[in-house]
């Protein structure tokens, strides 16, 4: 498709405005900018930045990024490419790491295609918190202890943290600090405030709390785990847009960056993966757009760029339920007057399971569940559904009663899940993991915690040894996955860790 020859600012702003409607006065709320190269061409901002003050959210309240921190750092390693290159194995930078991980290149760690198993997910999985807190140092020693990926690296791709922490760790200690590069080549530069503190309780200045709701009233949000160039930048919508604008214009120091930061990178087959250094290609009527989204707990974040065009889209919220990605494909779409894609509604509702290993999805209307994580399905011709993402790929179609097609990049057949199946007696007792962590199975539940703090979590069986149970986590609520690998081992299974085993203990 060629390139529109105009742009529609106010449609792009009424359906900004609509998507955000959520974000009355005095709940938490959020900020949207519309800008191209001249500047921004519209702003809106609504709720408050803080349930205490009642203080309005503005265009200047400081968020964190989260994830959005991704291309920023990518660009810090790129900046570096004489000390650390996409091509070099981890191992050449953190001679701890084992292999499979040492293998990994450094490449592949910040494309989503090294099968690095996230580190917050596998907290989860030892049955830490999010609110547990953790420090750099004994996190590096917990990740040069594992010997397992998510899966062989170059085969998939599949959304994880880690690749960013172990980077940051090396640079490090060639003597360059994340937050050091972002205030001498970005924020002094641009004149905007940003900052990557290192944990949570770092001061940041005019930070606004972040909240989720409960179901019965908003909650202060919090976490304990280290952040990490993963997702640790802060600051407002305002600074976003500056730097954006400034990465679309290519001009100076920035020359050619945007093109680095999304070129295309390659599965080891010479398939193209849609997800960059970073960023993440978003495809909208034959036209490539380019952007990423951030989530922490209680703050969620995205931005959209036309490159051709120079024009983008900023979201930044302080609660857990706005979906930044919506606001932002939305408005492109309304701007350009290219029609949304159509959700599919016809793969048939239901639990499904491939025939051996922890892989299960689950369909609901457009919404397809895969090892925890959900995404929307859209129609892709010829009874194919596809999810549309670079970061998470999902493509399926029906087949019979099963469904085949790729998940990850992966070919993927998935059969109706025996969720009638009686759960084996012999599931029962006690496991524990090499890292010291423990749960219990009896009476068809899985029991993980201690004291006030223990839970009892049903198991769902999905047929040949895998069974489902949900862990909620103060904001988050996880679907996990019980694989059994022989009659005294097990392994739990999200979409982000893969390879947390344990043991019956004797």
């Amino acid at each position: 498709m060629t390139k529109p020859t105009s742009l529609d600012w106010q449609a792009a702003e009424a359906a900004a405005r609509r998507l955000t409607a959520q974000w009355v006065a005095d709940e938490p709320g959020g900020a949207v900018i519309g800008f191209d190269a001249s500047g921004p061409r519209f702003s809106h901002a609504a709720g408050v930045e803080s349930l205490a003050t009642s203080a309005p959210f503005t265009l200047d309240s400081v968020v964190r990024y989260a994830s959005l921190t991704k291309h920023v750092f990518s660009a810090m390693v790129l900046a570096h490419a004489d000390l650390i290159g996409l091509d070099d194995p981890l191992g050449q930078h953190l001679p701890e790491l084992r292999s499979p991980l040492a293998d990994v290149t450094v490449g592949q760690a910040l494309d989503m295609s090294g099968g690095l198993p996230d580190t917050r997910e596998c907290l989860s999985l030892l049955g830490l918190s999010v609110y547990t807190e953790t420090t750099a140092g004994p996190l590096l020693e917990y990740l040069s202890r594992l010997e397992r990926l998510n899966f062989d690296a170059g085969t998939e791709v599949s959304y994880s943290n880690t690749g960013y922490r172990l980077i940051e760790a090396a640079l490090e200690r060639k003597g360059f600090r994340f937050d050091d590069f972002v205030q001498r080549e970005i924020a002094a530069p641009l004149g905007i405030a940003l900052k990557a503190p290192d944990v949570w309780n770092d001061p940041v200045s005019d930070l606004v709390p972040g909240y989720w709701h409960s179901g019965e009233t908003w909650q202060l949000s919090a976490a304990g785990l280290h952040i990490s160039a993963s997702g640790s930048l802060t600051g407002s919508a305002g600074a976003l847009a500056t730097w954006l604008q400034a990465l679309l214009g290519g001009e100076g120091r920035f020359a050619g960056l945007l093109q680095k930061l999304q070129a295309p990178r390659y599965l080891a087959d010479g398939r193209p993966t849609g997800y960059g250094l970073g960023l993440r290609n978003s495809s909208l009527g034959g036209r490539e757009f380019v952007g990423h989204g951030g989530s922490h707990p209680g703050y969620k974040t995205y931005f959209l760029l036309d490159p051709e065009t120079r024009a983008g889209f900023v979201v930044v919220s302080n609660r857990e339920d706005t979906n930044g990605y919506k606001i932002a494909l939305e408005s492109m779409a309304a701007l350009t007057g290219i029609p949304l894609p159509t959700p599919a509604a016809d793969l048939g509702d239901g639990l499904y399971v491939t025939e051996a290993g922890p892989w299960w999805v689950e369909v609901k209307g457009s919404t397809c569940t895969y090892l925890d994580a959900d995404e929307t399905l859209y129609e892709d011709g010829d009874g194919w559904a596809s999810s549309r993402s670079a970061s998470s790929p999902l493509r399926l179609r029906r087949d019979g009663s099963a469904l085949v097609g790729e998940v990850g990049h992966a070919a993927r057949r998935f059969l109706p899940a025996a969720t009638h199946e009686p759960l084996p007696a012999s599931l029962s007792g006690v496991w524990r993991s090499d890292e010291g962590a423990e749960f219990t199975v009896e009476n068809g539940a899985v029991l993980m915690g201690v004291g006030p703090v223990r839970q009892t979590m049903k198991l769902t069986p999905l047929g040949n040894g895998r069974f489902l149970f949900t862990l909620s986590d103060g904001p988050w609520v996880k679907r996990i996955c019980l694989h059994l690998l022989g009659p005294d081992h097990l392994e739990l299974v999200t979409s982000r860790a893969r390879m947390i085993e344990y043991r019956r203990r004797a």
